[in-house]
């Protein structure tokens, strides 16, 4: 079962989420939604293997940073978290 723990059991400070859309037990979208409430200012890079069109697509309308088409490279990770999180360094 996924748990999402309150952020004061989490010992660092958490500069970006990679979230994937196919989980079990909970969705990308759910557990996108649940996040944002906890902490309304997270960043979020969805990562998946399916096209950016569909349940994708709604959840970027609903203020997710960015996504990244799977299989991808290290290159095209590094490029996509540079483009959530800018210059600032992890």
């Amino acid at each position: 079962m996924l748990e999402i723990l309150p952020l004061q059991m989490i010992p660092c400070a958490i500069d970006l989420v990679i979230l994937d859309m196919i989980m079990p037990g909970m969705g990308g979208g759910e557990t996108y939604d649940r996040m944002k409430e906890i902490h309304p200012t997270i960043k979020v890079l969805l990562s998946s293997g399916y096209s950016i069109n569909g349940q994708a697509t709604e959840i970027l309308k609903r203020g997710c940073d960015g996504f990244i088409q799977k299989p991808f490279t290290m290159k095209e990770l590094s490029k996509a978290i540079r483009g959530v999180v800018g210059s600032y360094n992890i």
